[in-house]
């Protein structure tokens, strides 16, 4: 399809470029691909597709469904008919939309809500309009905003609750006059709230229905139906059935909804409160409305019944609680208790009140203006105070309930807590009996008359009195096991809710005294230890100033003091106040002493401080010593000074005299440049102390400088002004010159180590290792790699020496690593020298080397190659020094001590190769066993009985017997027995040869010259029994060759087996 020919694709160029803002570039791009060309051609042709979406995301997109990723504008061309378009009926067919893309229906929502429905609810825009108009409208926008909100709901998959369409049928009325008259006006507006009620109810309904219809939706729907959902199907449900209740719920969830309910619960309250109030007021109403209509002489008789009203009024307010008030010793019996105690301050209240109102009347008598008021308060508050104090029992069996409810927690510590603590629980435990039989009664605890609970409390106060006669009794116990005071103080702390109870604490009485007398015996070994050890000021700490030690000393003392005040404090109440006087006096005197201890000690320590500063600052800073090395004067006298200073800065009482409270100023600084000049002068030491000789004149104009600039250090003294700065400077100038003259240094060491490693490097080895090429390859690598590293060592401490500017002294450092370099190599190669002339000693049978080449020219040139490979080794390191003319090894060739190895090698070179000679010469007498021809031989054997020597031309035939055959495997015989006895290794001087090679193949050889022989033998045999079978006369047989007999005999001499095939002829 031709875009530029098709008069469809130019209406929608031209529809797309103005709604979209596009270029052409774009819209050629867009249509370039085939996919969209499909796209087009689709909706043009299938009626099936009503609507094309254009949008931009980032470029040009097309797509017969609404683009739900795209946020941007979206283009709407709809088909009015189902019909296909052509160029014809395009113009009339399409319609164009633009909608904004991602929230179409977001966005008819918001417009409604934000920006019509405000609008048509506004009476200024609308007061224009015609009657109706606007209510209709505005209904009308209601209805299509809840409808929108109901679609964007169900695209997310969510339930929304809409609101009532009535709600703004009566918004337009609210501020306007009215011209009808006020009945009119009132009707309508009834009839609209009307409508609003009926509205709300029938939305609340449609609310209930749909929450409804989604909380009976099920997982297991798909399954009951047949089919046959996957797993991730119930997760999405799932998850889909908790976005839609919080989106319910958040929409339920109103901001006045928890202020309605509070509202709710608390008319319900007042209601109830109300209710209870008036019934309990109405009696007594009634009996002040009596009071109100009697004459003043008759309310002396009738104000006692007022006041039992009020009496039973509260009584029957306390009762409220009902049988539930025991049943709080078991459970929240603070809260109880609290009541209770409202309830009894209320009534003491009132009864205070009540005489401070008749003591008000006696005042006014006084000063005449008043009648006496003389009767009796008994008569007023006789049942009241019944009541009272029956309240005041059960307040007090509360009290003690709570009070022994901590014993469940008491843990007794120490070596036999355990057992105590299992007696305190086990009191616990009946304890918790007796309350629970209590509140297990079914009597009315707030009838002050009712026996029956009277009995019960006084039993209950036995009980009690029973649970603390066992508890004082473990008590006691325990506080005998105690070994110390505070011990025991720690024990009566963690029971003090119950020692002011009567029969406890007079049966703790006893204990307490002896835990008295161990306070003031804990004092007075505190003023011991005072009085024996202050004046041995190094037994207090090693590692701290005596003076500042004796301080922390009487502080530690103090402390222990008022500690001891705090324990008995605790127990201050339990004892009498003359008993309180004793330790409260001795623990004052104690604290006056220690405190005069430490004036006089703080006084003499801030003089002697004083006058040690003083000292430190006239001190240089530094000074020379011996060979030039630096030194700190005054080093140890100054850090005990730093030391007594951060000593003082921790009490800040301390006042310091001058000279010391100026260096205690500067003391950061002086610390720091004291730390910073000991290390200057350690490093500074530590230049001049290590190296070589040849290094002292490559940095000798450096300490030149330097010792210009430490003059000025030690011309100043601690006193001085800018020490910290100048330390600081000429410091960083130190360290920087130690840390290049280290760095030198360690690449001396490096090059030292490669230096030694040559010097016992082995060039050879013992093993097959020789004849396979000699000297190392391996070693030669690293030879030449650990060279290239000593020339890189080199230049690196040239940069950092500068040797550029000293050219003499720097050859003098290059001519020792030369010489260094040079002894190295010279003691590898005399090491292997050494080696090959040890190995060629007589003495060489240990190490059991073998040589395996011939004793010719071939070994001489194989050891010359040998010593060609240690010489050449020397030449792989480049030369150090430049004022030396060729490599290493043109130096060491000349070496006298390396020349004598190597003709001593060659010596005994020599002397092996006659050795070997003369061991060929032994052995060549064998040398016609395998040189003859073994055939010839046995034909002139045949044809003359024996081997022809080279002087014999011509002898007479003579055909060998069977002596003859019997003579020559006899001597075949006999070279074999003596070439198994000859030795399978023979030792020439340092050459071993191994001959069991040799003499396996020469046994070899004589086996075949005896088989040779042994064979014609057989052959005859044979022959000869062939013709017994043919011929029976013994004449013709016997002619015919050997004797069969005589034969068999000296084959069987001669080892031989006879073949399967001549045994069985002769069986027959």
């Amino acid at each position: 399809m031709e875009g530029s020919r098709d008069e469809r694709i130019e209406v929608i160029l031209r529809l797309t470029l103005s709604s979209l803002g596009l270029q052409m570039e774009v819209w050629r791009d867009f249509l370039s691909e085939e996919e969209n060309q499909v796209t087009l051609s689709s909706f043009f042709s299938i009626a099936d597709y009503s609507n094309l979406f254009l949008c931009r995301d980032p470029g040009l997109c097309i797509s017969l469904t609404f683009p739900s990723q795209t946020s941007s504008k979206v283009l709407v061309l709809s088909r009015s008919s189902r019909a296909v378009i052509s160029a014809e009926n395009i113009r009339d067919m399409l319609i164009m939309q633009e909608v904004q893309g991602g929230g179409a229906v977001s966005c008819i929502s918001a417009v409604c809500q934000e920006v019509t429905c405000p609008l048509l609810s506004n009476p200024d825009p609308s007061g224009g309009w015609a009657a109706g108009v606007a209510e209709e409208a505005l209904r009308f926008m209601e209805r299509q905003k809840n409808e929108a909100l109901v679609m964007e709901a169900q695209i997310h998959g969510r339930t929304f609750l809409p609101q009532p369409h009535a709600l703004h049928d009566n918004r337009l009325h609210g501020d306007v006059d009215h011209d009808g008259d006020l009945h009119d006006d009132v009707d309508e507006r009834k009839l609209s709230d009307l409508k609003l009620l009926h509205a709300c109810d029938w939305t609340i309904i449609e609310w209930a229905e749909l929450v409804s219809e989604f909380l009976q939706q099920d997982s297991s729907q798909a399954v009951l139906d047949g089919l046959k959902p996957l797993p991730c199907e119930e997760f999405n449900f799932w998850r889909n059935r908790l976005k839609n209740l919080l989106h319910i719920q958040q929409q339920a969830d109103s901001v006045y909804l928890s202020t309605l309910r509070d509202i709710h619960t608390d008319l319900q309250q007042g209601l109830r409160e109300a209710q209870d109030v008036t019934e309990n007021l109405e009696r007594v109403q009634q009996k002040l409305e009596e009071l109100q209509l009697m004459e003043f002489q008759q309310l002396e008789a009738n104000m006692a019944a007022v006041m039992e009203e009020v009496q039973l009024l509260w009584s029957r307010d306390f009762l409220q609680g009902g049988g539930e008030l025991l049943k709080g010793l078991l459970s929240g019996p603070d809260e109880v208790l609290q009541d209770v105690s409202l309830v009894v301050r209320t009534l003491q209240t009132l009864r205070e009140t009540f005489i401070q109102s008749k003591r008000r009347l006696q005042d006014m008598k006084q000063e005449g203006a008043a009648q006496s008021w003389d009767f009796p308060s008994q008569l007023v508050f006789l049942h009241l105070d019944n009541f009272l104090l029956h309240l005041q029992n059960i307040q007090e069996v509360f009290r003690v309930s709570l009070q022994l409810r901590q014993l469940e927690e008491a843990v007794v510590s120490g070596a036999g807590g355990r057992k105590w603590t299992e007696e305190v629980q086990e009191v616990y435990q009946d304890f918790l009996r007796h309350v629970t039989s209590l509140s297990e009664c079914s009597c009315d605890p707030t009838d002050p008359e009712h026996q029956g609970f009277r009995l019960l409390l006084d039993q209950f106060q036995l009980q009690v009195e029973q649970v603390e006669q066992r508890l004082v009794s473990v008590l006691c116990r325990a506080l005998q096991d105690c070994s110390e005071p505070a011990s025991s103080a720690k024990l009566l702390q963690m029971f003090s809710f119950m020692l002011h109870r009567p029969v406890i604490q007079e049966q703790l009485r006893p204990h307490l005294l002896h835990l008295l007398q161990g306070f003031l015996l804990e004092l007075d070994t505190i003023e011991q230890l005072f009085y024996t050890q202050r004046l041995k000021a190094h037994t207090f700490s090693c590692y701290t100033p005596p003076p500042a030690a004796a301080l922390c000393w009487s502080r530690q003392l103090r402390l222990r003091a008022e500690h001891t005040l705090h324990l008995y404090s605790s127990l201050k109440h339990l004892y009498r106040s003359a008993e309180c006087e004793q330790v409260e006096q001795r623990v004052q005197q104690l604290l006056v002493l220690l405190q005069d201890f430490r004036a006089r000690r703080l006084s003499d320590w801030i003089r002697d401080l004083d006058s040690d500063c003083g000292d430190v600052m006239q001190q240089p800073l530094i000074q020379q010593l011996q060979q030039g090395m630096l030194g700190v004067p005054c080093s140890h006298k100054l850090e005990a000074v730093l030391r007594q200073l951060r000593c003082v800065s921790r009490d800040p009482d301390v006042e310091l005299r001058p000279l010391a409270a100026h260096l205690f100023s500067c003391k950061d600084d002086i610390t720091q440049s004291y730390l910073s000049l000991g290390h200057m002068v350690s490093c500074y030491n530590q230049v001049l102390q290590d190296g070589l000789q040849v290094e002292r004149p490559l940095i000798q104009d450096q300490l030149q400088d330097l010792d210009q600039d430490l003059a000025e250090l030690q011309s100043r003294t601690w006193g001085s002004t800018g020490v910290h700065q100048l330390v600081q400077q000429l410091s960083q100038r130190i360290l920087k010159f130690h840390s290049t003259v280290s760095e030198a240094r360690a690449n001396m060491d490096a090059m030292t180590r490669i230096i030694q490693g040559w010097a016992e490097l082995h060039l050879l080895h013992s093993g097959d290792f020789l004849p396979e090429g000699g000297a190392s390859g391996r070693s030669h690598r690293c030879i030449t790699e650990e060279g290239q590293e000593l020339l890189r060592l080199t230049q690196v401490n040239c940069s950092l020496y500068a040797a550029g500017h000293a050219p003499p002294a720097w050859s003098s450092y290059l001519e020792h690593i030369d010489d260094r370099v040079q002894d190295a190599l010279l003691n590898m190669m005399h090491t292997a020298l050494t080696f090959l002339c040890d190995s060629m000693s007589p003495k060489l049978q240990e190490t059991g080397s073998v040589f395996e080449p011939s004793v010719g020219g071939g070994l001489s040139d194989l050891l010359q190659s040998f010593i060609n490979d240690v010489y050449s080794a020397a030449s792989l390191p480049p030369r150090i020094s430049a004022g030396h003319h060729g490599n290493y090894q043109v130096c060491l060739q000349q070496e006298p001590r390396l020349s004598a190895l190597e003709q001593e090698v060659m010596r005994r070179l020599q002397k092996v190769k006659e050795e070997a000679e003369l061991l060929q010469v032994k052995m060549d007498r064998y040398s016609h066993l395998w040189q003859s021809d073994r055939q010839a031989v046995m034909q002139e054997f045949l044809t003359y009985s024996r081997q022809l020597g080279p002087e014999e031309l011509e002898a007479p035939e003579a055909p060998p017997t069977l002596k003859d055959f019997q003579r020559e495997l006899q001597a075949l015989s006999s070279l074999q027995v003596e070439l198994s006895q000859l030795d399978e290794q023979r030792l020439l001087g340092w050459l071993k040869v191994e001959l069991r090679p040799f003499r396996d193949s020469l046994l070899s050889i004589i086996q075949e010259w005896s088989d040779m022989y042994t064979q014609h033998l057989l052959s005859s045999v044979s022959t000869s029994l062939q013709q017994v079978t043919q011929h029976t006369d013994e004449d013709s047989s016997s002619s015919s060759g050997f004797p069969v007999t005589e034969t068999l005999l000296l084959l069987e001499a001669a080892g031989v087996q006879l073949p399967e095939h001549l045994s069985a002829q002769l069986q027959v």
